[in-house]
């Protein structure tokens, strides 16, 4: 699903309501959406009964996915939420039927801290992954600290050549928008395809030392560099970081290094990660870090300049 619904509408309006619907406030108590602690394991309290053809997946080992805790419900986001793209987590994750007009999801994969859907528009290189826990976007304060899921690292092992729901696009890249230019309000990573110039231009500014090798060095103004997305609309620039993994949580990455240095809101960030590739598009080991926001000259809170969805 794409956040973009044209090239001149950034930043976008977010589409947040509020629901008494399905209640159970306990859900980010610590214990994960699939614990077996919320109204829809209740019907007798109103709740929406489960779907029975909703494959729910029980987390494995019975364990559950790590959660944002209850006093962050203001900034991450409450169960009672009525967002899409939540909804559809929750019917993955517990058979809940989305409410009308909404349709049910594909739920092309769940784990105990994910799942992976479809994009808009649907096709083989624009997916989805969602944490299965109410988090409502880059700005909820748990994404950064060490108890959150590394969903970027998630993301890519999912969207690679050889992943479980790979990407079939040359070249793949993932990302995330800010708060206030996406359409949705439950975290999701775009696993989606990439424009061969974008993976050029990294290459090239890679080779003449235009980017950081270093988290600490991200910010810095030799590690930024302006970017091209699809014709007409311009050149972004973007804070530049090369990784040989993504083992490290990128929303602590940037919290730490680029945000609070700055004293910058993490709310307006925008991240994009361009895996290396080589001559002949094989992976090459090694990752581009993007993040921009409107702080920057020529800066941008979106991902959508870079992504291809369509």
């Amino acid at each position: 699903m794409s956040d973009q619904k044209n090239a001149s509408e950034f930043p976008r309006r977010r589409f947040v309501a509020l629901s008494g619907t399905l209640g159970a406030a306990t859900l980010l108590t610590g214990a994960g959406l699939m614990a077996g602690t919320t109204a829809a394991a209740n019907p007798g309290h109103g709740a929406p009964s489960p779907d029975p053809s909703c494959p729910v997946t029980p987390p494995p080992g019975g364990t559950a996915s790590p959660c944002p805790p209850a006093g962050l419900q203001p900034l991450c986001g409450r169960p009672t939420d009525n967002d899409p793209l939540w909804h559809d987590v929750q019917y993955c994750t517990q058979g809940i039927t989305p409410p009308p007009p909404q349709t049910k999801p594909d739920c092309l994969k769940m784990t105990a801290n994910y799942v992976v859907l479809h994009g808009k528009p649907e096709n083989t290189h624009n997916y989805l992954l969602l944490p299965s826990c109410r988090i409502t976007g880059i700005e909820c304060p748990f994404v950064h600290t060490d108890s959150a899921a590394n969903y970027w690292h998630e993301a890519w092992e999912n969207g690679r050549r050889g992943g479980s729901v790979p990407v079939q696009y040359p070249d793949i890249g993932l990302g995330i928008n800010s708060q206030h230019a996406r359409r949705y309000d439950q975290l999701h990573i775009h696993m989606a395809g990439i424009r061969a110039s974008t993976q050029r231009r990294l290459q090239e500014l890679e080779s003449q030392g235009r980017m950081a090798t270093q988290p600490s060095q991200w910010a810095a103004p030799g590690s930024q560099a302006p970017v091209s997305g699809p014709a007409g609309s311009g050149d972004r620039v973007y804070r530049i970081l090369k990784l040989q993994d993504l083992q490290q949580n990128l929303f602590t990455l940037l919290y730490r290094n680029v945000v609070v240095p700055n004293s910058l809101n993490m709310a307006d960030q925008t991240v994009i990660v361009v895996p290396k590739l080589t001559a002949a598009g094989v992976f090459a080991g090694s990752f581009y870090v993007l993040n921009s926001d409107t702080s920057l000259h020529d800066g941008t809170s979106t991902c959508d300049y870079l992504l291809v969805y369509g």
